[in-house]
This record gives structure tokens, C-alpha cells and sequence, in this order.
């Protein structure tokens, strides 16, 4: 047995707690924080379950259960309750994403009756900047995607996510969930891209979003044009734009092996602050 149940489902009368409790670390937290922000703590708007742990009846840990699995504030004890529930609920999550040392307590609690994982990556460094870059020129060919130019968009956003996941975002429903996300984005003004002669050659979005941070992912260079530099001052736009129109402090996170990725983001001028961890289904 993994323990005694010590959570529960929240809902909306929760919100004020739930929001201190993200509030602690904004930019680890940013994307839970980022879809309650949105929509609140209600399961039918939220998209997923927000559960809470309590400690002398005060609510101080939560974990998101919808697409993803992902702890936030949870230490041991927290993290043990959050994997029970999760246990007798069954795996609904495409993968558990975290600060590393809670998704490995979550994934070492859960890998007997949810293993095996189809990939995990136990180290994704966190990296942060709060100035645009002072060594990197932004590139000026970076711009806003526009909503009509979805459809160019589309090849190199596919790409992306098959190199980064494994699998191809097309599957299943012939990518019409995927696609209406990139839509989404690129309506909300968060998708940029550089486009010569029809075809994304840099491409970047800014994906959670709170009043206090934000996240830069799909960060992806045409296969033929990587070598050039193109990253880094794709980068620097894209920073640039976040921390003029969006938040704060914007983060990232990447892989631990890709070193080349790393080298060009702290060349933009991002420091590494933590490490997440993902478990893939």
C-alpha cells in the first residue's frame, strides 16, 4: 500500500489557497498556475483534476491530473498521497513533468503499476532570464505568426513535436487537436517563427503564461539550417517579445544531452535555476 489518502479533488472555493500556493515559486509552478489562472480550479473548466494535500488541515501541496501528472510543492509525504490516489484511479496522463526530485518520488511510487515508461528523462534543466540578451542580436526576420499562415506553421510545429515526444502529434485524430492548439496560439499572439519563401526555418512559442512568468517551448530549427546561429538570435527575439509584451521572467526548460540547445540559451542569457523531470507514455 502506498499510504493513507491525505488529498482530494479541489474546486472553486479553494482558489485563494490555491493561488498562494503557486504564487511560491511563479516560475516553477508557471504552467499549472498558468491554466488556473485561465480557468480556475473547477475540473469542467480546468481540463483535468487540481488535487490537494493537507497538513493540519491547511492545504499546502497540489498536483495537476489531466494530460500531465505534475506536482507542485509536494514533498515525501505529499508526493505518497498524490501516487495513491493516482494508483487507484488509473494512469489517464501522457506523462508525469515535474522539479525532478518530486517526479521521481511520484515515478518511483508509481512505476510498479503504471511501468513500464516509454522514455524518461530524469534531468531538464530549468533555465531563466529576466533581461533581454545583452550579447545576442534578436534576429529581425522573427515575427508574431500570423493567423492565416497556420497552415505553414503546421509541418515544422509536426516536427518539433516528433523529435521532441517520439511520436507524431498526427496520430489518432489526424492531428486535429494539435492543430487547433498551434491555432490557439498563434491567434493569442505567442507563436514566432521565421518564414522564408513559405517555410518556417526558426520557429518558437510562448506556451504558459501568468501575470508573473512565462514558458518558451517548441523551440525548433529547420534540419538544414541548423549550424547558422539561427537559435540564438531566434532566441533573443522571442525573449525580447516575452519580456516586453508578456511577463517578467520568462523560462524554459530542455534536455539534459542536448548540449548544443543549452550552450545557445545561455548564450542568450539564460541561467539554469532547477531541473524538471519528465516520464513518457
Amino acid at each position: 500500500m502506498l499510504g493513507s489518502v491525505s488529498s482530494k479533488v479541489l474546486d472553486g472555493t479553494d482558489l485563494p489557497a490555491v493561488l498562494e500556493i503557486l504564487d511560491r515559486d511563479p516560475v516553477t509552478n508557471v504552467f499549472v498556475a498558468s491554466r488556473v489562472y485561465v480557468a480556475g480550479v473547477d475540473p469542467w473548466r480546468l481540463g483535468g483534476e487540481l488535487w490537494g494535500y493537507y497538513e493540519s488541515g491547511s492545504l499546502t501541496s497540489l498536483c495537476y491530473a489531466g494530460a500531465n501528472l505534475v506536482p507542485v510543492e509536494a514533498g515525501p509525504e505529499a508526493i505518497r498521497s498524490f501516487a495513491d490516489r493516482a494508483r487507484r484511479q488509473g494512469r489517464r496522463c501522457s506523462s508525469i513533468v515535474g522539479p525532478a526530485t518530486a517526479a521521481a518520488n511520484l515515478w518511483g511510487l508509481l512505476e510498479p503499476v503504471w511501468g513500464p515508461a516509454r522514455e524518461v528523462r530524469p534531468r531538464q534543466p530549468l533555465m531563466v532570464a529576466t533581461e533581454p540578451s545583452a550579447t545576442v542580436v534578436p534576429d529581425p526576420l522573427v515575427r508574431r505568426i500570423r493567423r492565416d499562415e497556420v497552415d505553414i506553421a503546421m509541418p515544422a510545429c509536426v516536427a518539433m513535436f516528433t523529435e521532441e515526444v517520439g511520436v507524431s502529434p498526427l496520430a489518432g485524430d489526424g492531428g486535429a487537436l494539435y492543430r487547433a492548439r498551434v491555432a490557439e496560439l498563434v491567434g493569442a499572439g505567442r507563436a514566432f517563427a521565421r518564414i522564408e519563401d513559405g517555410k518556417v526555418v526558426f520557429k518558437a512559442e510562448i506556451g504558459a503564461v501568468t501575470p508573473h512568468a512565462c514558458q518558451i517551448q517548441g523551440v525548433w530549427v529547420a534540419p538544414e539550417r541548423r549550424g547558422e546561429g539561427l537559435s540564438e538570435i531566434g532566441m533573443a527575439a522571442v525573449l525580447d517579445y516575452a519580456l516586453r509584451e508578456i511577463a517578467p521572467v520568462a523560462s524554459l526548460y530542455v534536455n539534459s544531452f542536448n548540449l548544443p540547445a543549452r550552450a545557445a540559451y545561455k548564450r542568450v542569457g539564460f541561467a539554469e535555476t532547477g531541473a524538471f523531470m519528465s516520464v513518457l507514455f
